[in-house]
């Protein structure tokens, strides 16, 4: 269930729109970029999703999170409230993700997997 959010994302990296809106935040080379995220979120997520090589899918997925985080929902100085609070939930949201990666990392994918 966890995977899931980064699998269904996957098709909007390759979105105009998508790769437009990286742009319009400051990626670089945002048409590499973006879809270049989409498929580490892809492989990381169909990996934990079937806990094949789990540890290391939730790595990939951690590399995705961390920068995506961090330049994508910049909640901080902006001066509209309202996406500020919007950008910070999804800030927050990312954040627990991140933890959620941290602990399928330490812990593996258990018993009910194709690592099993």
């Amino acid at each position: 269930m966890f995977a899931l959010i980064f699998v269904a994302s996957v098709v909007g990296h390759f979105s105009s729109a998508e790769i437009s809106e990286a742009a319009a935040h400051g990626v670089p080379l945002a048409t590499i970029l973006v879809p270049l995220a989409g498929l580490i979120a892809l492989v990381g997520g169909v990996s934990v999703m079937l806990g094949y090589r789990a540890r290391f899918g939730a790595l990939l997925l951690l590399v995705f999170l961390v920068p995506v985080t961090l330049v994508m929902h910049k909640f901080w100085g902006l001066a509209d409230p309202q996406m500020a609070m919007m950008q910070k939930i999804q800030f927050m949201k990312n954040t627990s993700l991140v933890g959620a990666c941290l602990l399928v990392m330490y812990h593996g994918s258990g018993p009910y997997s194709l690592d099993g």
